[in-house]
């Protein structure tokens, strides 16, 4: 019995060293800080994508593009295929402005042709660090139509008064006559539908309308970028897109989801 005493003592002190060092089935030691990294990193979208097949949905008016290695270069006027008040009077797409903003406050300005070209990545992934979205174009429209992100010029302000000048269509030009859609571009889903394929960001990854699924999306559905991976009526396998809502941030939250290409005017 005399020896009892301390083999109870090395028996406590080997289970306690035991139990505050995690080990693996090997026995090794686990850094339980790395583990965390790893399965944060496993998380994030390693898949390549392919937008290829969705190219040929481009249509518009002095609007063009051509694969250049792994990369499509849009080139496009930026003109609209549709009607609005922001045209010349003389333009036979001149239409004085019918929606049902009843607080619809035209702006001084004209659409003018541009010439702006989107480097895009046939093969977007996500990315590692994740780029702020500036003001100005971040990504082009089936109809050649840019996209800006969710605040206006020049400080980054809230739409809450610019949106009294989108026109009929939800679109409206800045000083320059650049012509652009905020928010959810009403011709191209009234033309294709609530859930189809609208355009692509400049990360290359692509822009939904705000019906999934015969469901109104949310941003309650959508991550900090605004989008989220499901399977689309283009994309069979699945793919990271964006969606437009009818809230802000509307089409994009805190960010490009993927690695912007090049934006030039």
């Amino acid at each position: 019995m005399k020896y009892l005493k301390p083999f109870l003592i090395v028996l406590v002190l080997f289970s306690s060293f035991n139990y505050s060092c995690s080990t693996s089935n090997d026995d090794t030691p686990v850094d339980m800080e790395s583990m965390e990294e790893e399965t944060a990193e496993e998380n994030i979208d390693d898949r390549m994508y392919d937008i290829s097949s969705i190219l040929s949905l481009f249509e518009g008016t002095e609007l063009s593009y051509e694969i250049n290695g792994d990369n499509v270069i849009f080139t496009t006027a930026d003109l609209p295929n549709h009607k609005s008040p922001y045209w010349e009077t003389s333009n036979e797409l001149y239409e004085a402005y019918n929606g049902s903003n009843t607080n619809f406050n035209k702006n001084p300005n004209q659409i003018l042709e541009q010439n702006i070209v989107f480097t895009i990545p046939l093969n977007p992934t996500a990315a590692s660090m994740n780029e702020a979205t500036r003001l100005g174009p971040i990504g082009i429209s089936r109809n050649g139509v840019v996209f800006y992100n969710q605040y206006a010029g020049p400080n980054n302000q809230p739409l809450t008064s610019e949106i009294n000048s989108f026109d009929q269509y939800l679109g409206h030009p800045q000083n320059s006559g650049q012509y652009h859609y905020h928010i959810e571009p009403s011709f191209l889903t009234g033309t294709f539908g609530s859930d189809a394929f609208l355009g692509l960001l400049a990360d290359g990854f692509p822009v939904y309308g705000p019906m999934e699924n015969g469901t109104q999306v949310t941003n309650d559905d959508l991550d900090e970028f605004h989008g989220h991976t499901s399977v689309t009526p283009d994309f069979a396998d699945g793919i990271y897109h964006y969606h437009i809502t009818d809230a802000d941030p509307y089409l994009n939250g805190n960010g490009y989801y993927g690695t912007p290409g090049n934006i030039s005017m």
